[in-house]
């Protein structure tokens, strides 16, 4: 006997049509602000002589806050959550792809690899954990 009312499994819901366009949505928004982010760490470390793991942690959240504002109008638009307070989980959730973000980058460091590589290796592994936060926790899409 079936329960009417029953909630769809998350791993089904971030697996259907709906999840795959939000995801792709985001992976285009997420490249853009990505670049945008990388830009500003080189610019950080080789032009302003920052540390390298401070300049990514500055870098990475300009690039959110950015992401944000194309989060909100296009990747999961109709949101019912208020701008105010999605924007304050989505800082949250940025706190933890910034902490995801900050271990990974200086683990790779400390293997050698080169700071540019090593950011991006990071964004694919904090990119997936943010999407997930958002679609679920934040914009409620999924």
């Amino acid at each position: 006997m079936a329960t009417p009312a029953r909630r769809t499994r998350l791993v089904d819901r971030l697996l259907s049509r709906r999840g795959a366009v939000l995801l792709v949505r985001n992976t285009v928004v997420s490249t853009g602000v990505f670049l945008l982010g990388l830009g500003l760490l080189w610019l950080l470390v080789e032009e302003a002589g920052m540390a390298k793991v401070s300049a990514a942690a500055l870098s990475f959240l300009a690039a959110n806050s950015v992401h944000y504002v194309f989060g909100r109008t296009w990747i999961y638009r109709g949101s019912d959550r208020k701008v105010v307070a999605g924007y304050a989980y989505f800082l949250v959730n940025a706190l933890v792809g910034l902490g995801v973000t900050l271990l990974l980058f200086a683990a790779f460091l400390a293997l050698g690899m080169h700071y540019i590589p090593a950011r991006v290796v990071t964004s694919v592994f904090a990119g997936l954990v943010l999407f997930v936060l958002n679609a679920v926790l934040n914009f409620r899409s999924l």
